[in-house]
């Protein structure tokens, strides 16, 4: 694949243009092992060159070497002509490089206009003249966010709004956005598209890392693909094709969509219903919601953010507590319960998978193997259950890592190093290993490629298939249409709609969720 046409035309053109950033021949190893390997890379002003590929293919590390915060074992990286090899992110940072991460780099405890001067104070700074000028430097760029506000208060859109003020502030010439659209609203998303393109106007670089291929179709005037840590392709957007993409990043056409529908079984499950949820209320977030899940279903959710779906997972998980007084009840196999914390959901058989991995889902500076194991710790019942044994942990470890096909070097690998679908699956893992009978998946797929994509939806139908009753809240509605057999849609924290998977469609799903 590397002898590709389209890569080989690619490379004839490199020289064209003013280049911002020049890789050639990088690579990265870790304990022996190829994190990226004799990758080439070119960025030229007024681009926005995407990169893409599979979880573990090494866009994470591409990017950390050109944003100072890893370096890189051999090669050569030029910027602005010279050659440089960063040990921290401040250097890159001198030489106009700036990263915006998926998960905010942001100091929560601190305002916009503190962080957006973040490594420019002045000895003496007077925090009126902080907020004139980063009201200054986000109006500029129509963010509406205030200066004064903490960060700990903003939403993730206006967050990253921040992030790129920084940027900016900088004066930085390449900006790498690192899953930028994975917590925006579709208003939010083209309102960043906007801003983008305003800043490939002004000529700044733009390197744009996303699993969303159509996305980076859309925005890109360049597309990367990295597989296994190489480069395999380099393409112009106008002239290719997402199935094209695919190819080169998984190396075969997938045998499925995410826009096609769970196929029909000859011998659907026996509808029995599991979980009753009647009338909940949570405040003016969850207001009447109500709606069934049977054995052996997957019951969809969709609904536009704010539309209560994930609060009600947590409410029916225990992590959240509904009203006391007319707060409505669920019932699991016909009994009511109400739990006061997590354990006693999944002690009854009810596991909750978080949409925010990073946050709620796993240790970071734990293995996999061990994550895996406080699953299944979390689950035992009595005085004995937190007693250890290194030959379970290794067997779990063992039995998980391959049916969820976690890639690592080991499952002593700590989650911290493994790409965001691996980790991803060490959260589906860590919960699965309870043998739950009710399991709720929130955004399910969220930051993850597609070939990831396809094994999660996989697990997802099995574990129907096994006579559980899943749930899959997901805001990408292909994804819902996928692997859902009934589809409820929510709006204003109830139940608005209700498809059966004949009957559903995206338009059908998207005028509920918002008329």
């Amino acid at each position: 694949m590397s002898g590709s046409v389209a890569e080989h035309a690619d490379a004839r053109s490199e020289s064209d243009g003013d280049q911002l950033v020049e890789l050639s021949q990088v690579t990265k190893t870790y304990r022996g092992v190829h994190a990226i390997r004799d990758v080439d890379f070119g960025l030229r002003a007024g681009e926005v060159h995407a990169l893409v590929g599979e979880n573990g293919a090494g866009k994470s590390t591409l990017c950390k070497i050109l944003a100072g915060a890893v370096r890189h074992s051999s090669g050569e990286m030029r910027v602005g002509g010279q050659t440089v090899a960063f040990r921290r992110p401040h250097e890159a940072l001198e030489h106009g490089i700036a990263m915006v991460y998926q998960e905010t780099s942001l100091v929560p405890t601190m305002t916009a206009a503190q962080n957006i001067e973040l490594g420019h104070e002045k000895l003496l700074t007077r925090f009126r003249s902080l907020n004139i000028n980063a009201q200054q430097l986000l109006q500029s760029m129509n963010f509406q966010v205030e200066p004064a506000a903490y960060v700990s208060t903003l939403g993730a859109a206006k967050k990253q709004m921040v992030e790129i003020a920084r940027a900016l502030r900088s004066q930085a010439q390449t900006i790498i956005f690192d899953e930028p659209t994975a917590a925006l609203t579709p208003e939010e998303t083209l309102h960043l598209f906007d801003v983008i393109s305003d800043l490939r106007a002004a000529g700044i670089g733009i390197i744009y890392v996303s699993h969303a291929i159509e996305e980076s179709l859309q925005i890109a005037d360049r597309v990367t693909v990295l597989r296994d840590g190489e480069r395999v392709a380099t393409l112009q957007a106008k002239s290719t094709t997402r199935d094209e993409i695919v190819r080169y990043m998984v190396g075969r056409a997938l045998t499925g969509s995410r826009a096609q529908t769970r196929p029909v079984t000859a011998e659907p499950a026996r509808r029995r219903k599991v979980l009753e949820v009647e009338n909940l209320i949570l405040g003016d977030i969850v207001r009447n919601m109500s709606f069934s899940a049977y054995a052996g279903e997957v019951l969809g959710i969709a609904g536009l953010i704010g539309s209560g779906r994930t609060e009600t997972a947590k409410i029916i998980a225990g992590e959240l507590k509904r009203n006391r007084l007319h707060g409505g009840r669920v019932l699991l196999n016909g009994k009511p319960v109400r739990y006061r914390v997590p354990k006693q959901a999944i002690d009854d058989g009810i596991v909750y998978i978080t949409e925010d991995r990073k946050l709620d889902g796993f240790f970071e500076t734990m293995t996999i193997a061990d994550n895996l194991y406080l699953g299944y710790l979390a689950s035992r019942r009595g005085r004995r259950r937190w007693l250890m044994s290194g030959r379970q942990r290794d067997r779990l470890a063992k039995e998980w890592t391959e049916r969820l096909r976690i890639k690592a070097i080991n499952a002593d690998a700590k989650i911290v190093e493994l790409s965001g679908g691996n980790q991803q699956k060490v959260v589906v893992g860590k919960s699965l290993v309870a043998q739950p009978e009710v399991v709720i998946f929130d955004e399910p797929t969220k930051g993850v490629d597609v070939g990831a994509i396809e094994e999660i939806h996989e697990l997802i139908r099995r574990l129907a298939d096994d006579g559980k009753a899943v749930i899959v809240i997901s805001s990408y509605l292909p994804e819902v249409l996928s692997v859902s057999d009934r589809i409820l849609v929510a709006r204003f924290g109830r139940t608005v709609a209700e498809f059966s998977r004949e009957e559903a469609t995206q338009e059908k799903i998207m005028y509920a969720a918002i008329f």
